[in-house]
């Protein structure tokens, strides 16, 4: 029998810890505390458990099974995006419906987590006599920078042999460089615009946009009229302000915004069907000209791919236009063979024609490695073992933890292809048979790699 299935008989603890973990609203843009709240709560799990732990200045931490050898790691956090109002169910906690868990973070990154947690358990439970050091490693600000892991590897030893089950199976070796630029700009002549507003945050297509408008009676009709004929969805209120229009579109992570539908450019590309560019601003003007309804980079001059980690894309993420000024936020993930200060200088380019400052939010590389690293062996055994098949070497437009692991580490899991998590959209979820089948791939890689 493979010593990932030992799991199983762990399911129903699993589940109900995993229950008390979702409650804990640890969302990393909107509560800090909540975050450290997560941490402390697997930490004291993880001590309940007989492991050693340790936590490095409430931003990351640990637990700890052995001592010696190669130091060997998991790494996934405990911070999840907001959950806006379109669930079907509570997003903070566990829902079991027709096959499937639901719950913020039940796929992004918090299942996964508690997962590594278990294992460890496991493997001290049941006396194994390891080679190596194994660490479970949490953090708690991956969706908003990631400088957990930098506090945390500012103090801590960089693992010899590493994963983070934070993306899809087979084993993710690519990921594309992360560019999340902000627009700036003085208020405009926006003379029909009084305000424009959407998006939450900076790595999601945003699903609501909103605008406030003065404009004749013929130009509301004339909205209304060319609204119909598009495939968006917007609703028209009259308020003392002017007239309100609010568009709603589909959520989707960044990484592959071309499965979604972006608001924010929809009620832009609406208003800019009856109005002049002028009039809407300079913010408006450029993401009309510059970008479109595009997910491809190609009005940007940016249209590119590679064989290693495929095309690129670009995601138009917030914005908001008020009485004080212009702002929105884009997010470029680009091929690992590329660069990405050409990128940047080729948005500051396009953004002077608008008289539009960019700022550089973060920037985080690209990451590829080849398949002779001990780790990737380790992973592939581990998966055929448990799955009767070779895992599919891919790449990734997601930004995971693997970039910070000193090109010792690679994404593995936790989420099966042909499985709709919804990561960072409504009804995050994830097949519950698939769940623990994950569980078995990451007990049995632990296992191999604490007694490699």
């Amino acid at each position: 029998m493979s010593f990932g299935n030992i799991i199983l008989d762990y399911k129903d603890e699993l589940l109900k810890d995993l229950d008390e973990l979702l409650r804990i609203k640890s969302v990393s843009s909107e509560s800090p505390d909540k975050c450290v709240e997560a941490l402390n709560w697997i930490l004291n799990k993880a001590e309940s458990f007989g492991l050693v732990t340790k936590n490095i200045d409430n931003k990351a931490g640990h637990a700890q099974l052995g001592e010696g050898g190669l130091l060997c790691a998991t790494l996934t956090h405990l911070d999840v995006v907001p959950a806006s109002s379109g669930w079907d169910f509570n997003p903070f906690e566990l829902t079991k419906h027709e096959g499937r868990l639901y719950g913020r973070g039940i796929a992004d990154d918090k299942g996964a987590a508690l997962v590594t947690l278990y294992c460890l358990r496991i493997l001290k439970e049941k006396g194994i006599e390891g080679k190596n050091t194994l660490r479970a490693i949490f953090g708690t600000d991956e969706e908003v920078g990631m400088t957990d892991v930098a506090a945390y590897f500012a103090k801590e030893a960089m693992p010899d042999m590493s994963f983070t089950p934070d993306a899809d199976y087979g084993i993710c070796r690519a990921e594309k460089g992360i560019l999340q630029l902000e627009l700036t700009c003085p208020r405009g002549n926006c003379a029909v615009l009084t305000e424009l507003k959407g998006g939450t945050v900076v790595n999601a297509v945003a699903d609501t946009a909103s605008a406030v408008i003065n404009c004749s009676e013929s130009d509301d009709h004339q909205l209304m009229r060319l609204a119909d004929a598009r495939d968006g969805e917007f609703d028209f209120m009259y308020t003392p302000d002017g007239m309100l229009i609010k568009a709603k579109g589909r959520a989707a992570h960044a990484c592959e915004p071309q499965s979604g539908h972006n608001a924010i450019l929809d009620l832009i590309d609406l208003l800019s069907s009856n109005f002049s560019l002028s009039s809407l601003g300079n913010v408006c003007s450029f993401l009309s000209t510059h970008i479109r309804m595009e997910s491809d980079g190609t009005s940007l001059g940016m249209k590119m791919r590679d064989s290693q980690s495929g095309a690129l894309t670009v995601c138009v993420s917030t914005i908001d236009i008020n009485e004080n000024g212009e702002r929105a936020t884009i997010d470029i993930r680009y091929p690992v063979t590329f660069g990405g200060k050409e990128l940047i200088r080729r948005v500051k380019k396009a953004a002077d024609l608008e008289n539009i400052e960019v700022n550089v939010l973060s920037h985080a590389k690209p990451l590829y490695l080849d398949d002779t690293r001990p780790v990737i062996s380790i992973l592939k055994e581990s998966y055929s073992e448990i799955m009767g098949e070779e895992p599919e070497m891919y790449a990734t437009g997601g930004g995971t933890y693997a970039r910070k692991l000193g090109g010792n580490g690679v994404a593995f899991g936790p989420v099966f292809k042909g499985d709709p998590s919804n990561l960072h959209t409504d009804n995050e979820g994830i097949n519950e048979e698939n769940f623990m089948k994950h569980a078995q791939i990451c007990l049995e890689a632990m296992y191999r790699m604490f007694t490699a």
